[in-house]
């Protein structure tokens, strides 16, 4: 087929369950322009160079025609640092960073693991006596929406709320094209908007009844950066909450599905937990949360692989892709949990690398420790399992289990 559709067969639904092939595809075309205009790249190095170049830019604004944008994008006022460049990110996001860990508050991450691990194995005892279970409701998402609610201080009781909220936002970023295209970016805009003012709300309360959770923490720091206007809470607490959870949804249940459908990796992990962090790193190469970066733009004409990407043009990053690129990992489409030199694009590179990580890399360690010794007489109901409907977050909308 031509390589100026494969972006829309990579976000085409049909193809979500295994995109792999569209990647390699992409890989083998270079640069590639699409017939809406936009260029997508696939390969490891010209990824790492634009991840790193300061002529991308994260901000909408810079695009030649802001009305490709989706409208759930186009606020100035809704954006989080991701959404900025520098020096304003910058601003943003070290405020943003100094309640969360190193070096302001280095220990508040390692804080977290007894919690994690308590709460890995309360949901783990609620179905330890089932013969079928669906590990992303039962186990994938509660963990981390638990935990990141407590993080930033939202009650238990407004999870619900949060989940319709953010299956909203995501839908709207859905780049599958179709009827619903704009209602889904309105629905998505809406929930955007009720998310934040619940964020903002939270934080009017936390300026006279301070807690220890973050929200507290960004309302009264006092650091040489200043303080985060309300605005700019409502916006960061956004993307902290959304952020916090999704992407290690996916990676939980990733995780899960790739050990039950590879028993030898499966037998050395029960057999040896001490593995787990290295297998999480190959997880984020193998089968990562986030597959796509479809945001940026060229603040001038640039060079990549011999194509010239216009200033202006949408420029899509196929991170997935990247991950699997012969030319930078061995035998790149075989999972390995005792690889070495696993440098992905798991969490990004360059300035906008997620700075959730270390948070992401603890709760998925314990939750697959936890998990795997559970899953021994486990097998998949279903592969491939249904999936979620984004191209960005890619994961299992439900990973059914059954007794053997």
């Amino acid at each position: 087929m031509s390589p100026d559709t494969l972006y829309q067969r990579i976000t085409d639904y049909a193809n979500r369950a295994d995109p792999y092939p569209l990647y390699a595809e992409l890989r083998e075309n270079g640069v590639s322009r699409q017939d809406d205009g936009s260029y997508l790249v696939g390969t490891y190095h010209e990824i790492a160079a634009l991840l790193h170049d300061p002529r991308i830019s994260s901000d909408w604004r810079n695009r030649a025609d802001p009305s490709s944008v989706p409208l759930i994008r186009r606020s100035s006022e809704q954006m989080a640092f991701i959404g900025h460049d520098d020096p304003e990110h910058d601003r943003l996001r070290r405020i943003a960073m100094r309640p969360f860990g190193p070096p302001h508050t280095p220990g508040r991450i390692d804080a977290l693991r007894a919690d994690i691990t308590r709460i890995c194995d309360e949901l783990i005892d609620a179905f330890r006596d089932k013969d079928r279970i669906d590990i992303v409701e039962d186990f994938a998402y509660p963990l981390p929406v638990t935990v990141i609610c407590r993080l930033l201080g939202v009650p238990h009781e407004d999870v619900p709320r949060i989940r319709a909220w953010t299956n909203a936002i995501i839908a709207g970023f859905d780049l599958t094209p179709g009827q619903d295209e704009e209602s889904r970016q309105r629905a998505g805009q809406d929930a955007r908007l009720a998310m934040g003012e619940y964020i903002g709300d939270l934080s009017d309360k936390r300026r006279d009844h301070p807690s220890d959770d973050m929200i507290s923490a960004l309302v009264h720091d006092n650091g040489p950066d200043g303080r985060l206007t309300r605005t700019e809470l409502m916006a960061t607490g956004t993307l902290l909450l959304i952020a916090g959870h999704e992407t290690t949804v996916n990676l939980i249940s990733n995780g899960t599905l790739t050990f039950l459908r590879l028993p030898d990796a499966y037998r050395l992990l029960r057999d040896k937990p001490e593995l787990m962090p290295r297998a999480v790193e190959e997880l984020l190469r193998y089968e990562p949360p986030v597959h796509l970066l479809p945001q940026r733009t060229p603040l001038a004409d640039i060079e990549v692989a011999d194509v010239t990407i216009p200033k202006g043009a949408p420029l899509v990053l196929v991170l997935a892709a990247g991950n699997r690129d012969p030319l930078r990992f061995d035998d790149p489409d075989h999972f390995d949990p005792m690889r070495e030199d696993n440098q992905h694009f798991g969490f990004g590179s360059g300035i906008h690398n997620c700075f959730g990580a270390p948070l992401a890399r603890v709760e998925a360690q314990i939750a697959l420790n936890a998990l795997v010794p559970r899953l021994e007489g486990f097998q998949l109901s279903e592969d491939p399992p249904p999936y979620r409907r984004s191209s960005i977050l890619r994961g299992p909308r439900h990973l059914p289990i059954e007794r053997a």
